[in-house]
């Protein structure tokens, strides 16, 4: 092998930049040239490629998103622009592909190795941590950090104001984020789309709460689960209390990437090096414990992750 290509694809997510980091150094450190594919799959299709040198990467560890950005392409799930996608690897010798982004483009991944025969591995990042066949997924640990940062600043608003603040974030169908952010945050409740809940019950534990002499209560919900406005309208009406919803939104996608999405960047930047130069294919780069090792792409659809409903009950004991 003597020329590989690296893609970054779906929503952006930092460590990203630490993972196009590592790929590009450790092969260049091997002896490969890398070709570096814009906007995803969309560039594929439209021939954006250029060539990725040492200078490339540098300085862009500490950086969020993605340097060469990212897009969405209906035209790549097509049989069409498979071939397409397949023409232009072949086209410029690239006989190794990395993909960085999410189960979606996994999948796209897969597909696109069967029709082209090129060797292609993945390398999971998306916020919503919700990739199976893996622990972590790169821009997790940032997007935490991020909606934290963020639930203590309302904290202090909600303590002088003695009020109630619904926060929503993001995670799509899946609560990873929010049962997270909402242990590490304090929260009073926290809403996921994995376990049905009883508005009412939530507002009873509230209710609870101000009768042991709470001022405020923050309740976390997961976007998957139920919008922070609803929430805060059933609220405000079941308690006649004054009630705030907040959506966090697309802030937790940006930011420097925390010191764990370096490190996690780096390794499965390297692992997917390796993996191409021993002739794996189909693979995707994986933490599990303190260990980064190779499991099939398809394990990422095909091995759903679970929800740890454990951190759930822990804040209930906590918040109570």
């Amino acid at each position: 092998m003597k020329r590989i290509g690296v893609l970054t694809s779906g929503g952006d997510a930092s460590g990203m930049n630490p993972a196009l980091r590592a790929v590009v150094r450790s092969a260049i450190v091997h002896g490969l040239e890398v070709i570096g594919i814009e906007r995803g799959y969309e560039g594929l299709l439209n021939g954006w490629l250029k060539p990725l040198s040492l200078s490339s990467v540098g300085g862009i560890i500490n950086r969020g998103g993605t340097i060469l950005r990212t897009a969405r392409s209906e035209r790549f799930k097509t049989d069409e622009g498979l071939q397409t996608a397949a023409q232009t690897l072949h086209d410029n010798g690239i006989e190794g592909l990395v993909v960085i982004g999410g189960d979606g483009s996994f999948r796209g991944a897969v597909r696109l190795e069967e029709v082209s025969g090129v060797a292609v591995v993945g390398i999971p990042a998306t916020i919503d941590n919700d990739i199976g066949g893996t622990e972590y997924t790169l821009g997790f640990d940032t997007a935490l950090q991020v909606a934290m940062d963020a639930i203590d600043k309302i904290r202090d608003t909600a303590d002088s104001f003695e009020r109630i603040f619904v926060i929503e974030v993001m995670g799509r169908s899946r609560g990873f984020i929010a049962a997270a952010v909402g242990l590490a945050g304090g929260a009073e409740a926290i809403l996921v789309p994995e376990i049905p809940f009883d508005p009412v019950q939530v507002c009873e534990r509230l209710k609870q709460g101000m009768a042991r002499g709470k001022r405020s209560a923050i309740i976390v919900t997961a976007e998957g689960a139920a919008r922070a406005q609803e929430v805060a309208t059933f609220v405000e009406m079941y308690l006649r209390e004054e009630v705030r919803a907040t959506v966090l939104g697309y802030t937790q996608r940006g930011g420097s990437p925390t010191a764990t999405d370096r490190i996690m960047g780096a390794r499965f930047g390297a692992l997917a090096v390796d993996l191409l130069l021993q002739g794996q294919r189909g693979m995707m780069t994986a933490a599990h414990g303190d260990e980064v090792l190779a499991v099939p792409l398809r394990a990422s659809w095909e091995q759903p992750r679970v929800l740890d409903e454990s951190l759930l009950k822990l804040n209930e004991v906590l918040a109570s």
